[in-house]
């Protein structure tokens, strides 16, 4: 797998999460939204706190 089909991927299992609008996060925010998504953290708040 390419590391642009990984990062579709990784963007499709974040949308499911409910990490919506992800389009524009690095992979390295996607990784971070989702490690706090999984933690407990709202999906969204997730997302803002990764964005920086």
């Amino acid at each position: 797998m390419t590391g642009r089909e990984q990062l579709h991927e990784m963007r499709q299992q974040a949308h499911k999460m409910g990490i919506e609008g992800n389009s524009k996060m690095t992979e390295s925010q996607l990784k971070d939204a989702m490690k706090m998504a999984d933690k407990g953290m709202k999906p969204q708040e997730a997302k803002q706190k990764a964005k920086g």
